[in-house]
């Protein structure tokens, strides 16, 4: 990783006039001390760098000494300056990578094109993680990503909700799906799919694989994911929710469905309850999740949802001696 860093520093140090060393390691995320360091490291492999003092001053190349980057095309440059996706390369510890990519399309685009692609990247930015949701825990996540990388094997331990299970897997891929973090392997002749907040923890083992020479990540997992959306069978619930329910009702709900639904929903009525539409699996699990919502809530259709949820909050008050 420090081999990127470098990298990235000196494509930095050509892109700019002057940087102050605080300015240098806020731009690629390491500590003054580990800065001087490199900087360091940088004049010993031969780089000519010259260091003003002063209120003014800064690290700087000496005027003239320029390093090339050669390949890419006009269209790739643009496009990996204009990213918007450098958290999620940044947790599978690749951040290095992107000021680095950043750092060399900048140093050596010319003025217009460099213009170009500040001007998309300042119009165009991709938020992946969903509403009302925190971040993942993905400790394990730089782990799994090296093991997909090198074609190691795997030892998981999972957490399910009977229990924690342990399995050994081939780690064919990752897949980032509105702000989680997915692992997909092969466990004996099956594929399956983990979520990384999940495992519990990871042994990367000596042993290597041969990955499918016919996988195709991205297309087996739009497969996978139309036949679990297949699989939920949504139903039309039609709810009414006080104001105190609607600021409750992502606790209870997934939060795609709770923006899905509040996209279509009409102005609060005059006693200041909305009706809303929500995309739920069958009608006893609907009720169930809506009876985290109390009184604060009316299930009006299907009538299968709203006798389900009657049911149970009469039994709730038959149990509490009502």
């Amino acid at each position: 990783m420090r081999a990127e860093r470098l990298v990235a520093l000196l494509f930095t140090l050509q892109s700019r006039r002057s940087a102050t060393v605080a300015e240098l390691a806020t731009a690629l995320g390491v500590s003054s001390r580990t800065m001087h360091r490199d900087l360091a490291a940088l004049q010993a492999a031969g780089v000519p760098l010259w260091t003003e003092t002063g209120r003014y001053g800064g690290v700087r190349l000496v005027d003239g000494w320029r390093t090339r980057l050669d390949g890419l095309t006009s269209r790739e440059a643009v496009a990996i300056f204009a990213m918007g996706v450098p958290r999620a390369l940044a947790e599978l510890g690749l951040g290095s990578a992107v000021a680095g990519a950043h750092a060399k399309v900048t140093a050596t685009l010319p003025t217009a094109l460099r213009d170009q692609a500040q001007h998309l990247a300042q119009r165009f930015h991709l938020d992946a993680p969903g509403w009302f949701r925190g971040d993942d825990d993905t400790e394990h996540l730089s782990e799994l990503a090296a093991a997909v990388w090198h074609q190691h094997r795997v030892r998981l331990r999972y957490r399910r909700a009977q229990g924690t299970v342990e399995r050994i897997a081939d780690p064919l891929g990752l897949v980032l799906k509105a702000g989680v973090w997915y692992l997909v392997a092969r466990v004996g002749t099956d594929l399956r799919t983990y979520r990384v907040a999940r495992v519990a923890a990871v042994t990367v083992l000596d042993e290597s694989f041969d990955r499918p020479a016919d996988f195709d990540l991205a297309g087996w997992w739009e497969r996978s994911s139309a036949s679990f959306e297949r699989s939920l069978q949504r139903v039309p619930v039609r709810i009414r929710l006080s104001p105190a329910g609607m600021r409750a009702l992502p606790a209870v709900v997934e939060a795609d469905l709770v923006v899905a639904a509040l996209r279509e929903a009409p102005p609060p009525g005059p006693d200041g309850w909305t009706e809303l539409e929500l995309r739920l699996e069958e009608p006893h699990i609907a009720a169930g999740q809506l009876l985290g919502l109390g009184t604060e809530v009316e299930v009006l259709e299907p009538q299968a949802a709203r006798t389900a949820f009657a049911e149970a909050a009469r039994a709730m008050a038959r149990r509490h001696g009502a």
